[in-house]
C-alpha cells in the first residue's frame, strides 16, 4: 500500500515519455504536400520571386513544421532579402530538428558574417568542421566568407545625415 502512489506516478511518467517518442515523425516521413510547397518555394527563389518563395515555404512549414529543408531554404530567401537576423533564427530552427546538419550550420555562419558577428561565425565554423565527414563545400565556403570578412556597408544619399540649417538669430 505504501508504494501504490509512487507506482502510479512512475507508470504515468513512463507512459507520457514513451508516447512523446512515438508521436514525433522522422525526416523521411515529411508530409508530401509540405515537400511540394517546398519545391515550389525553391523554384520561386531560383526565379527571383522572393515574396512568392517566402509564401510557398511558409505554407510548407505550416503543413509540416518538421520540414528542415524548408527552414533552410526560407533562411536562404531571408538572406537574399538582406534579413540576416531572420535567417540566423531560421537556421537555428533547422538545427533544432537536426543538430548535425552541416549545410544549416554553414548557412548560419555565413549569415553571421554578413551581419558582422565574426567571432560567432568562427565558433559555428569549428562546429561544422567537427561534424564534416566527407565533401564539405559549404564549410569551405563559410571559411572563405570569414576570411573575407563582413561586407562593406556603403552610405547612400538616403542614409546621409542632413543637418538642419539654424535660423538666423536676431540680437535685440
Amino acid at each position: 500500500m505504501r508504494f501504490t502512489p509512487a507506482s502510479i506516478a512512475l507508470a504515468i511518467v513512463l507512459t507520457t515519455v514513451s508516447s512523446v517518442g512515438l508521436s514525433q515523425k522522422p525526416d523521411s516521413q515529411i508530409s508530401p504536400q509540405s515537400v511540394e510547397w517546398q519545391k515550389a518555394g525553391e523554384a520561386a527563389h531560383k526565379a527571383g520571386n522572393l515574396e512568392g518563395a517566402t509564401d510557398a515555404l511558409e505554407s510548407a512549414l505550416a503543413i509540416d513544421p518538421r520540414n528542415r529543408a524548408a527552414f533552410v531554404e526560407l533562411a536562404e530567401v531571408a538572406r537574399a532579402q538582406g534579413l540576416q537576423g531572420k535567417a540566423i533564427r531560421l537556421y537555428k530552427e533547422a538545427l533544432l530538428l537536426d543538430p548535425t546538419d552541416v549545410a544549416a550550420l554553414a548557412g548560419q555562419g555565413e549569415a553571421m558574417v554578413e551581419k558582422g558577428a565574426i567571432a560567432k561565425a568562427k565558433d559555428v565554423l569549428a562546429q561544422a568542421q567537427a561534424l564534416c565527414k566527407g565533401d564539405c563545400a559549404s564549410v569551405g565556403k563559410l571559411a572563405a566568407a570569414i576570411q573575407k570578412g563582413p561586407p562593406a556597408v556603403a552610405m547612400t544619399s538616403k542614409d546621409a545625415v542632413t543637418v538642419p540649417k539654424a535660423a538666423p538669430t536676431q540680437t535685440p
